[in-house]
């Protein structure tokens, strides 16, 4: 196979915010990535193989001039940075990659600053070598990708268009990097997408390289690893390590980037951290995971209770979204919020009947040598190696 990563940039926005901030903030910090698949991920010889040589293809990239100016371009990217990743790349020695019993295993390791960015396109490397040499072996999936072109053009004639046109303020983001059939898939993907949609319904994408490539918004700002590593840093109170977090996005950007993401300790203990001081700060709330009409809900009951008025917040919602789903949360919170909603491998992974989406991540599990947790608001999504510092968490996030 051809190298499947060709640009540092083909990753999402918020792997360069949160290295920024890892960089001038946290540059101390040592974490460890593991691989996990949530369903069945047969992994054979030849696909490690290409994976391992994949991995050497990633490692000879080096961000390249016009990529640097296009980060530069972005208001919150510090010129300090920028001469950092000039510097920058990715190092071998960072990660390691076993095969066993056809089980896939894969740990990355080093400082927060420099590995932050391997988590994406190993997830989109994994998911394109196992389409690759499965569904693509017999006509290099030809039928496969005119049977997936099918399916997003009908998605999109039958329903977003006709939804966007009853209600322009339902808008979209693409969010498909991590889970994407194939890199060649994911640029065919936005380039209908871009076609077939007006501006003010496809708002942008949240992979850096297509932002860039078809001049869309780049959409993003922090995931969960952001705020587990306040879990372990020393002279911050367990109990508060999501609080400390908040305030040092705010320091990095000033009131840029103000989308905080809610479930890492679960939403009611964000909420209780979410004080009025934040809910002013921040411009709005992500969410990634539990019922979405209950959380909107009770988001917006907490801003009310601030005695802050909802319409001047924005509720992002971007957990395992289809066109439907998406719609039916606008219209129940539209009038009371702006909402917005970030769509992913029900975009760049529909290749029904032929395939079915992975679903696999790549997670914080320890930083600086001590144990973090996603507690999430699905029991399903919790993901610790240290069952007694799980329990300890879930005790915390509970005061």
């Amino acid at each position: 196979m051809k190298p499947i990563i060709m640009s540092l940039l083909d990753t999402d926005l918020y792997k360069f915010t949160m290295q920024q901030c890892a960089l001038r903030q946290f540059s101390n910090v040592w974490v460890r990535y593991v691989f996990k698949s949530r369903n069945t991920l047969e992994w054979n010889m030849e696909m490690h193989n290409e994976f391992l040589q994949q991995i050497k293809y990633f490692c000879d990239l080096r961000f390249q001039k016009d990529e640097l100016e296009y980060l530069s371009s972005l208001r919150f990217i510090k010129k300090d940075y920028i001469e950092f990743l000039k510097l920058y790349r990715p190092l071998e020695e960072h990660i390691k990659a076993l095969l066993e019993n056809n089980k896939l295993t894969v740990e990355i390791e080093g400082p927060w600053y420099q590995t932050i960015l391997w988590e994406i396109p190993i997830l989109a490397m994994i998911s394109e070598i196992y389409y690759t040499y499965t569904v693509c072996k017999e006509d290099n999936g030809k039928e496969a990708y005119a049977q997936a072109e099918i399916n997003l053009i009908k998605k999109l004639d039958n329903k977003l268009m006709p939804m966007h046109k009853e209600d322009n303020g339902f808008k979209i983001s693409e969010f498909g990097t991590r889970r994407r059939f194939s890199f060649e898939w994911q640029n065919k993907v936005i380039d209908i997408l871009k076609n077939k949609l007006t501006s003010s319904c496809l708002v942008g994408t949240s992979n850096v390289y297509f932002a860039k490539k078809y001049d869309l918004l780049a959409v993003g700002t922090n995931a969960h690893e952001y705020y587990q590593i306040g879990q372990a840093l020393d002279k911050v109170r367990l109990a508060e390590s999501q609080k400390f977090m908040l305030q040092s996005w705010v320091n990095e950007y000033r009131g840029d980037l103000g989308i905080a993401l809610s479930d890492t300790l679960g939403t009611d203990k964000f909420l209780k951290d979410f004080d009025l001081y934040f809910a002013k700060l921040y411009d709005g709330i992500r969410h990634d995971s539990g019922d979405p009409f209950d959380w909107g809900y009770k988001v917006i009951e907490h801003y009310k209770k601030l005695r802050i008025d909802p319409k001047t917040k924005t509720l992002l919602f971007s957990d395992n979204l289809n066109f439907d789903k998406s719609y039916n949360i606008y219209k129940e919170f539209k009038n009371e919020t702006n909402v917005a909603f970030g769509i992913g491998t029900y975009i760049t992974n529909d290749f029904a009947p032929a395939a079915k989406p992975l679903n696999i991540v790549m997670k914080l599990q320890n930083v600086n040598g001590k144990p973090v947790a996603k507690l999430s608001d699905d029991v399903g999504k919790t993901i610790c190696e240290d069952e007694t510092f799980l329990n300890y968490l879930k005790i915390v996030a509970k005061e």
